[in-house]
Order: C-alpha cells, then sequence, then structure tokens
C-alpha cells in the first residue's frame, strides 16, 4: 500500500511526464526547475540532491545548478544535517491569496500591527493548505523574548490554534473527513489525541469564536487564534494569532486575548466585506 506521500510523489511524477511530453515548445531548463518545486512541494521534509537527481530523472550536475540558483534567490533552503532541500516562505510572496488585486497580507498588516502594539507577541497569518495550515505573514513582537518564525511554515491542524480553528470552520461534513485523515501524533502531555475529543474542541472554538493553544504543540508556547471571513460572512479565509511564553500569555488571559484577537479577525474580515 502507497502512503499519502509516496501517492503524492507519483501523481507529481504523472504531471512532471505530461509536462515533458507535452509541451513541444517549453523551455528545457524552466520545465525542469519548475518539475523540482513541484516536487519539494509535496515532501514535507525536503530532499537530497539524489533524490532529486532520482526522482526527476535528471542529471546530478543539472539539478545542482538548479539547486544553487534558487538557494540564491531565497526559493530554497538546506537542512545542514540531512542536506535536503526545501521549500521556503519566498514562494508564498509570489501568489499569496488576493482580494480585489490586495493580497491577504496586505489586507491584513494593519490590524495585525495594532494588535500587536496592544498585546505586545508576535501576530501570525496563515491559511489552510490540504491537511495542514501555512503561515503567510507575521508581526513580530515588541518583546526582547519573542516568537519568531519564517514564513511557510507548516503547522498541524489538531494542536495548535490556527490549525484547530481552520479545521473548527470547515463544513461539518468536510471537517469530519479531515478528520478522518489527520494522524493525531502527541506533541506534548497537552496534545489532543482522540477524534472525537477534537470534533469537541472544535465545537466549542465555533461557540466561542477564537482558539486557543494550552502548550499542545510545544511546552511553554501558547497562542490564541481568530477566524479572518471571506466575503458574506460565513466561510473562512485565514486564521490569525498571537503567540508567546505561557507565561505571558496564561491561561486565565485567554478569554481576554481570545476577545482581542477576535476583533483584529473582525476588522479583517469587515475591510474585505466592504472590497466586494
Amino acid at each position: 500500500m502507497k502512503t499519502k506521500q509516496q501517492s503524492s510523489q507519483v501523481a507529481t511524477r504523472e504531471r512532471i511526464d505530461s509536462h515533458t511530453s507535452n509541451s513541444p515548445g517549453s523551455v528545457p531548463a524552466l520545465d525542469r526547475s519548475l518539475d523540482l518545486l513541484e516536487l519539494l512541494s509535496t515532501v514535507s521534509e525536503g530532499l537530497t540532491l539524489s533524490e532529486l537527481s532520482k526522482q526527476l530523472n535528471a542529471p546530478k550536475n543539472a539539478v545542482f545548478r538548479i539547486t544553487q540558483t534558487l538557494l540564491a534567490r531565497g526559493y530554497l533552503s538546506r537542512d545542514p544535517e540531512t542536506m535536503a532541500f526545501q521549500l521556503t516562505g519566498q514562494m508564498l510572496k509570489l501568489a499569496p491569496p488576493r482580494l480585489g488585486g490586495l493580497s491577504l497580507p496586505a489586507v491584513a498588516n494593519n490590524a495585525m500591527r495594532v494588535l500587536r502594539n496592544i498585546t505586545r507577541e508576535t501576530v501570525q497569518l496563515g491559511v489552510l493548505d490540504g491537511l495542514e495550515g501555512v503561515i503567510i505573514d507575521q508581526v513580530e513582537g515588541l518583546e526582547p523574548l519573542r516568537i519568531v518564525i519564517n514564513l511557510g511554515l507548516r503547522f498541524a491542524l489538531h494542536n495548535n490554534a490556527p490549525g484547530k480553528l481552520l479545521l473548527a470552520h470547515l463544513p461539518e461534513g468536510q471537517r469530519e473527513s479531515v478528520i478522518s485523515q489527520l494522524q493525531l501524533t502527541s506533541s506534548t502531555s497537552r496534545t489532543i489525541t482522540s477524534k472525537s475529543a477534537l470534533q469537541e474542541e472544535c465545537d466549542r472554538i465555533l461557540k466561542d469564536g477564537y482558539s486557543t493553544d494550552y502548550a499542545e504543540a510545544d511546552e511553554g508556547i501558547h497562542c490564541v487564534a481568530a477566524p479572518i471571513f471571506e466575503r458574506g460572512g460565513v466561510n473562512v479565509l485565514g486564521a490569525l494569532w498571537i503567540s508567546g511564553p505561557a507565561k505571558r500569555l496564561p491561561k486565565s488571559k485567554f478569554k481576554e486575548l481570545g476577545n482581542q484577537v477576535r476583533a483584529a479577525g473582525d476588522q479583517v474580515s469587515l475591510m474585505i466585506d466592504r472590497m466586494g
């Protein structure tokens, strides 16, 4: 039986073969570069030069030149231990979700900065991508010790505030389908590992209007997230959240912080609605 990753790579391989055979006027080097990017988008842990060469059926020296160019331009990173190449958040800057000619980060930026100034914590913005979320923007906090991540970081849907929020706001049937496909791996002692408990958590999030992460993904780190709605206020476009050390974001402040983050999300949602 093929794993999800193997199936995804087979599908990518088929697309690569299709592109190669059906594009008589194509530029080979550009085709190969796009094939490489598409392949890496299916493998979260990345691929080494040898693995890329094998899966692309391309000479190592050709793949090496492509990876070096993409590294220099910031589209790839390379793990110093495994030597695997991975996509970076630079790709997100090319085609973020757009609304009336503006990207979602551009529309949300002012509200994110206001929220950062109120809470002094890092504010992040993410969207759903398949069975994961992906961070597309952030405004760094004002504290000396603050949470900072690389754009493009992918996150699970069961062990953190934005992931659970995006999951909760899926249409009920779709939510059940997604939960059935998730592997509820434990990151800390507080991680939700029961699918029924995750369903209950989703219902609570819908009732409260915000989501929390009580050190469920990383010990000592808490998050509070709220939705950004598409025009019409029904479907969720993305999640907005604050992240910080548990000492500064204690559980006793979750409700207050939830209202503040939700107000910022509502402000962005209102802007989007007016753009329609």
